[in-house]
Parts: structure tokens; C-alpha cells; sequence
């Protein structure tokens, strides 16, 4: 008798680059309770090394919950107090879903792809 083959999503996992003066964060994977404190730290680390412009790309996500939703509006929230751009990079379908249904798609900055740094 086999085992039944595992269906754990892949950990998720942040790719972060910079270009001049914008930097961007892309998740690869699930966003939810679990790994919104990944995604938070990426976003941190380089607000904290001074770039004007934070980029968060959703196209890696195959999955978004309410979690990730606070966060995106929490960076939203303090980039338009603190004076620094925050944008976002659509995501597939299962992800747009989520703005759309809460009404934030039309509160958002949307940004194109970043470029390879």
C-alpha cells in the first residue's frame, strides 16, 4: 500500500529587488496568517534602507486570504502618511478576487512589473 501523495503547498517565499531609488518585494506562494509576517519583514527591511518607492508584486501568489489583504492596506496606509510611494503589481484571478470584493482595487496605486535589478 503507497502513501497518499502530500498536497502542503510550497512555503512561501519573498524574491526582493532594487533599482535605483524603487525596490519590490514579490511573494512565490500562499499568503495568508502563516506567511504575511514574511512578506511584512521583506517590505520593512527596505523601507528601513530608504527607498521611495516600495513595489509589492502579487503575481507569485497562488492564494491570498483577509491576512494579506490587511497587509496591503496597512502599507498603503503608511506610505500615504510617510510620504513614500506603495504600489502594487496585480496579481492572477484568485488574488484580484479579494480586492475587488472588499472595493479596495479602485483604492490602490497599480503598478507596472518591476524591472529585473
Amino acid at each position: 500500500m503507497s502513501e497518499p501523495e502530500s498536497t502542503a503547498p510550497e512555503p512561501l517565499r519573498c524574491e526582493v529587488g532594487h533599482n535605483g531609488t524603487s525596490a519590490w518585494v514579490r511573494p512565490v506562494g500562499e499568503l495568508d496568517l502563516d506567511t504575511a509576517h514574511r512578506v511584512d519583514t521583506a517590505l520593512t527591511e527596505l523601507h528601513e534602507h530608504g527607498y521611495a518607492e516600495l513595489v509589492l508584486d502579487l503575481r507569485g501568489l497562488t492564494f491570498m486570504d483577509s491576512t494579506g489583504l490587511r497587509l496591503v492596506i496597512r502599507w498603503d496606509t503608511v506610505a500615504r502618511e510617510s510620504g513614500f510611494r506603495f504600489a502594487v503589481v496585480p496579481g492572477d484571478e484568485v488574488v484580484q478576487r479579494v480586492f475587488r470584493l472588499t472595493g479596495m482595487d479602485a483604492h490602490l496605486t497599480i503598478a507596472d512589473p518591476p524591472a529585473a535589478a
